[in-house]
């Protein structure tokens, strides 16, 4: 990512007692004062004039004044400033003095100006969520914390309070990390946080003690959950998947999950990645059961994530059995496999009334693989072949489906990277499936469909670029 593209870095600063300066005295200033009043900064306000509610507050001793026009000299022992005036000129010299002086600063309503930004936020207590946009879509930021505001409910602040004052005893009692995340996730699943709600402080008081005098387990069990991480769109991955991927302590992931799958899991989760692709195996599978293996009997809980679905091609049925000869405990979470959100993202129905009456799907990523297909069964028309394979193996397909009786003319949609941003569908027939292929230099992953509906893909795009087709110089050559 370039420092252009680059997302701001989160950080809630401790400003107890620590100077901040504010440069400006009217209504935009005020509404920078509260939120650092509430911190505990050591306020300093830079202005010629204060607007009525600004003076009130220094009248009440709660911020400090320095009047004048500005001078680089306020900016001595401050650890923040905030740029709130309406003149250009005085709000430019303040962030450069800052930036000279290496201090945070940021000018209101001015993102190139500004070293940080103040974001949205809902507050419950000593929890806080932050939304920013980077600075560039504060309406949306504020949307959001008006949508949160809404559904976090006004007792988790009695919840932080109780964590934050139990911290020490909580610690004490589960001394080792993995045992404390998992008496966490047990407490904020039970009756405390619904005794809050509730209103019976008390309650959830003795909730709590309940669950905190609960012995630790005796000896960590661990386990291995196979969950489908999909296509490649965060967006389908199922709840459950979600849930396994916040409570892992090990995540083993395929080279084709999404960065954007693994940004859902928790951050401090052990990452492996041992994915695989044809000719390159950067962990071979007996590797990969051997990982599995050891995390688990370390009391580990494994999230073996496999892009797509576990048992569509995952090689999921061979992991189960080997955790089960071994007396591993294990689950499995379905995810959505290539062919289906592929065809969906395209705007191809893999079925139809009158144009498919049926379904194959076929692995071919190599010579031995297409050696062992029914050719005969696959040629047939009025079905749709999902086919997962590798692009190199993409002309000795065609011929041997041609030389099996498939018309030359048959459609074809070819889906690179389908459900992801940069998805891209080629389009055309049979015939033509390799040079295709070759023309647009589709990479893996992509998934071919072939059959009748996969003439659709054109009028029923919905999803990314329009697909793409054979050259405008083949067109014209073939009429």
């Amino acid at each position: 990512m370039s420092q252009d593209n680059a997302t701001l870095f989160p950080l809630f600063a401790d400003l107890r007692g620590r100077r901040v300066l504010v440069v400006g005295g009217g209504a935009v200033a005020r509404r920078k004062l509260e939120p650092l009043l509430a911190a505990g900064a050591r306020v300093v306000v830079g202005a010629p004039w204060l607007e009525p509610s600004v003076m009130e507050l220094f009248a009440q001793g709660r911020i400090e004044h320095l009047a004048g026009a500005f001078e680089p000299a306020w900016l001595d022992d401050a650890w923040l400033v905030v740029a709130a005036t309406d003149d250009g000129d005085v709000n430019r010299a303040v962030a450069d003095a800052a930036q000279a002086r290496r201090i945070w600063a940021n000018v209101v309503d001015d993102l190139a100006l500004s070293s940080y930004q103040s974001p949205a936020r809902i507050e419950r207590g000593p929890l806080q969520i932050a939304i920013s946009s980077g600075g560039g879509a504060p309406m949306l930021a504020r949307h959001l914390r008006e949508k949160f505001e809404t559904e976090l409910d006004e007792s988790l602040a009695d919840l932080a309070n109780l964590l934050l004052r139990e911290r020490g005893r909580i610690r004490a009692r589960h001394p080792r990390l993995a045992e404390r995340r998992r008496f966490f996730e047990t407490l904020l699943a039970g009756p405390v946080a619904e005794r809050f709600r509730a209103g019976d402080a008390d309650g959830a008081k003795l909730a709590f003690e309940a669950a905190l005098g609960e012995a630790p387990p005796s000896r960590d069990i661990g386990s291995v959950a196979l969950v489908g991480a999909g296509p490649g769109d965060p967006g389908l991955l199922t709840l459950r998947a979600l849930r396994l991927l916040n409570q892992a302590d090990v995540i083993l992931h395929d080279r084709l999950v999404s960065p954007g799958v693994l940004a859902l899991a928790r951050r401090d989760a052990d990452f492996i990645e041992v994915g695989k692709q044809a000719a390159n195996h950067h962990v071979s599978q007996d590797g990969i059961h051997a990982l599995m293996l050891e995390h688990a009997r370390a009391g580990r809980r494994v999230v073996r994530l496999k892009g797509g679905d576990p048992f569509v091609f995952g090689r999921g049925g061979e992991e189960l059995e080997f955790l089960h000869a071994h007396g591993i405990g294990f689950e499995v979470v379905p995810g959505i496999t290539a062919a289906l959100a592929c065809a969906a993202y395209a705007g191809v129905p893999l079925t139809h009334r009158d144009h498919a009456q049926s379904v194959r799907f076929v692995t071919a990523h190599c010579k031995d693989s297409l050696d062992s297909l029914d050719w005969r069964a696959l040629a047939q028309e009025k079905q749709t072949l999902a086919v997962y394979m590798g692009v190199a193996g993409l002309a000795g397909f065609r011929d041997r489906l041609l030389a099996h009786g498939r018309e030359a003319g048959t459609p074809f949609a070819l889906v690179e990277n389908g459900s992801r941003p940069e998805q891209r569908v080629i389009t055309g027939t049979l015939a033509d499936l390799p040079s295709l292929a070759a023309h647009h230099a589709v990479q893996s992953p992509a998934l071919l469909i072939l059959g009748e509906v996969a003439a659709l893909a054109m009028p029923l795009h919905w999803f990314g670029a329009a697909p793409l087709g054979a050259p405008a110089a083949r067109v014209a050559e073939a009429a």
